[in-house]
């Protein structure tokens, strides 16, 4: 077999891996609460250690490929994220699981800063639309397959098992990089840029703690306020430095160009809206309704198998079909989907979700595999490094501010609603209940209250956490609809680069882009 399909090969396993990762992780939530008696703040940090550290070294990552290899990137980042994963597997407390899901995201991010930069190098012509038709679908499948994986192995194993189970799947596509897959540098490499890693690392840790904390006290906590200006003002720093650096780790007049530009925001949208969701239905699936691990994971499935059929369809439609008739409009489905779920009561059952599940995920899967190669597309291949960060970071940074946001948002809503929801006699336990709900021990709840005003606590707990979920299902299909609207008015054609007479077409141009 052609080396280009091992890089193929090699890369997608990689991308299945940290993606199947991050839905196992989600369904597994309540189990790890349960397994390391962690509190809702510890879940936030269980998943946001993992996208800020992701988001913070991206772009390092990117620079750093470009000037020493991309094979060599993608290789340690495969043995980083494998160790993390492992220890993981073998935390004691959520301190030392969260510390071991930031030790994922370090090699996440050298993954994922090369992932598509492999690609883009390695494939040209219409092989490349092949190329990222198949990681989209990748995309859709490590998706569609992570909650009922992780539902069979926290239901006939553990909750550790979802983390061991990557290391196996790590060795494998480092033996098959190793192996197979060539070494790509920039002719023209630059040195790190410290002071924009550490500024953007500062920042965004500071704004997600606000927003975190923000739900464990309130928006006027002094402390609250604190983090957030903080992390307002080192992410300006930020923009300033790089505007001022020789070398900068974002380029920012890459922003300049309205395609790459909606490509970023498509990337936020997508991830902050839909994806940051996810961690909710999971909760609600299981806390409110009862389901196990598997029963909730076999329900989001519904979800994720129709981003899987669209992602295939995607990447066929990439070499015919302008990419931002296909994010733009992907992103309008998702907004869609998430307004049709809305309408959640007390009495709700799961089936309610499905029309929206359909919807939202088949907008889901037209977006990822033509802004993958919407991220490289605006830049010659040199640059590719930079790019593929670039986007990868929006992507990131939405979920974790997503789900720190959305955090907040739903303690607010659950305690407002159920002081009213609640019978007399309890109206004035609406803090220690809603307290409740958020460490995830409804259950436990329900049973310590008298038989009498068991089913009336229940009501009015299932009622206000369907009220929340709603306001949750509004605000995030706002930031998709936003999404749909930027990328469908700044992706255009003229944006995308085209190799001069003579100049081998690298990581940023494909025949589907010209499409555009």
């Amino acid at each position: 077999m052609d080396r280009k399909w091992w890089t193929l090969i090699a890369v997608c396993t990689g991308i299945f891996m940290l993606l199947l990762d991050v839905t196992i992780v989600i369904v597994a939530q309540p189990a790890i609460q349960a397994g390391l008696h962690a509190g809702f703040s510890d879940v936030q940090w269980t998943l946001d250690a993992y996208a800020l550290t992701l988001a913070s070294l991206l772009l390092t990552s990117g620079v750093l490929a470009d000037r020493y290899g991309r094979r060599l990137m993608f290789s340690l980042g495969l043995t980083i994220f494998t160790l993390g994963s492992l220890l993981c597997g073998l935390a004691v407390n959520p301190v030392m699981l969260i510390a071991s899901r930031s030790g994922q995201g370090v090699g996440g991010a050298m993954m994922f800063a090369t992932s598509l930069a492999l690609i883009g190098q390695t494939f040209h012509g219409k092989d490349r639309g092949v190329a990222f038709g198949v990681w989209g679908a990748v995309v859709g499948l490590s998706t569609a397959l992570g909650p009922v994986v992780g539902g069979i192995i926290i239901t006939g194993w553990d909750w550790r098992g979802i983390f061991l189970v990557n290391v196996p799947i790590g060795v494998f596509a480092l033996a098959v990089t190793l192996w197979r897959v060539d070494e790509s540098k920039s002719p023209h490499p630059t040195p790190p840029d410290l002071a924009g890693f550490v500024l953007l690392t500062a920042g965004l840790v500071s704004l997600v703690y606000g927003l975190i904390r923000a739900g464990e006290d309130s928006w006027s906590d002094p402390g609250v306020i604190g983090c957030l200006v903080g992390g307002a003002a080192l992410l300006a720093a930020f923009v300033v430095a790089e505007s001022r650096v020789a070398h900068p780790m974002f380029d920012l007049s890459l922003l300049r160009v309205p395609t790459f530009s909606g490509g970023s925001i498509a990337a936020f949208a997508m991830n902050g809206s839909l994806y940051a969701m996810l961690l909710y239905f999971v909760i609600y699936l299981q806390d409110v309704l009862g389901y196990s691990a598997l029963g909730a994971g076999l329900r989001i499935a519904v979800l994720s198998a129709a981003q899987l059929v669209t992602s295939v369809v995607a990447g066929r439609l990439a070499e015919k079909v302008p990419t931002r008739w296909l994010i733009g409009p992907g992103l309008l489905l998702v907004g869609i989907g998430l307004i049709v779920m809305a309408g959640l009561t007390g009495l709700s059952s799961w089936t309610h979700l499905i029309p929206g599940f359909i919807i939202a995920g088949a907008g889901g899967g037209l977006v990822n595999p033509p802004l993958a190669s919407t991220a490289i597309g605006v830049v010659p291949p040199a640059r590719a490094g930079m790019a593929s960060g670039v986007n990868s970071t929006f992507r990131q940074i939405g979920i974790a501010t997503g789900i720190a946001a959305l955090g907040s948002i739903f303690t607010a809503a659950i305690s407002a609603h159920l002081a009213g929801a609640l019978p007399p006699s309890l109206a004035g336990s609406a803090g220690s209940l809603a307290s409740a709900v958020r460490q995830g021990s409804v259950s436990q709840l329900i049973a310590s209250v008298p038989a009498a005003e068991r089913g009336a606590v229940a009501l009015a707990l299932r009622s206000s956490f369907a009220t929340a979920l709603n306001e949750l299902l509004y605000v995030t299909a706002g930031v998709a609809l936003v999404g749909a609207v930027c990328a469908t008015l700044l992706i255009r054609r003229k944006d995308f680069y085209r190799p001069a007479d003579g100049e081998p077409s690298g990581a940023g141009h494909t025949t589907a882009q010209e499409t555009v």
